[in-house]
């Protein structure tokens, strides 16, 4: 996998530390992405802006640069989903051959079209980091199958929120999110005054996008995947 994580390393202590580095990316991401004002025309599904296509330029562009990322092998790694995956074409290069983890039943989850709201870059660091949940879900399966099979045979989805759930781990993410955001996103100031601090992208934010839409998310992903998991 891309992260390097192999069959006999797939650990909770290997797939947290990937989440760690993912961060730094979401971070550089957005912070990149506040550069920009929103081009409210890239969105519009009325302007028709590409001949014989039928939606947004967003959409079109996303569409293309899958088109081509698919025929390199993105979407082969377990890591990767794509935006929109109906037709897209084989890859073109030799597959490398990845370790699979996952379990069948759950592999393909993909919940990105609650994800769709931002710009490309953001959209796919933000898409690997929460459907991450289902190396999370999995290795914490195994952990502790006895706990897992019961609310999972009952189709007991609240039950297996609680099981996932760690809010120590999960203040302490947000905690970091928004410290990285804050070391990152300093606009550089040589006068050392702490009070003239300005952002490229406000570290509150940052760590309220975690809390209100990365984190649950993941967690929808851990579930979608457990409840398939004995499939």
């Amino acid at each position: 996998m891309a992260e390097g994580i192999s069959g006999s390393e797939f650990t909770l202590d290997s797939i947290r530390k990937a989440l760690i580095r993912q961060e730094d990316v979401i971070v550089f991401s957005l912070i990149e992405r506040a550069r920009f004002p929103m081009n409210s025309a890239l969105y519009n599904p009325r302007l028709d802006l590409v001949p014989g296509f039928s939606g947004p330029l967003v959409d079109f562009i996303v569409k293309e640069t899958e088109t081509v990322q698919a025929k390199a092998g993105r979407y082969v790694n377990p890591e990767e989903n794509p935006f929109f995956p109906d037709n897209l074409p084989p890859s073109m290069i030799p597959n490398y051959n990845y370790s699979q983890v996952l379990h069948p039943g759950g592999a393909s989850i993909n919940i990105n079209k609650a994800i769709w709201d931002i710009d490309l870059i953001c959209l796919q660091a933000l898409s690997r980091r929460i459907h991450y949940g289902k190396f999370v879900a999995e290795i914490k399966f195994r952990d502790a199958p006895n706990d897992y099979e019961p609310p999972i045979r009952a189709k007991d989805t609240d039950a297996l929120m609680k099981l996932l759930t760690d809010e120590r781990v999960e203040k302490m993410v947000k905690k970091r999110v928004e410290k990285k955001a804050d070391v990152f996103g300093q606009d550089v100031n040589v006068s050392n005054n702490a009070d003239s601090k300005r952002y490229k992208v406000d570290p509150s934010v940052v760590a309220r996008l975690y809390d209100e839409w990365v984190i649950p998310l993941t967690k929808l992903v851990e579930v979608e995947y457990l409840i398939r998991r004995l499939d």
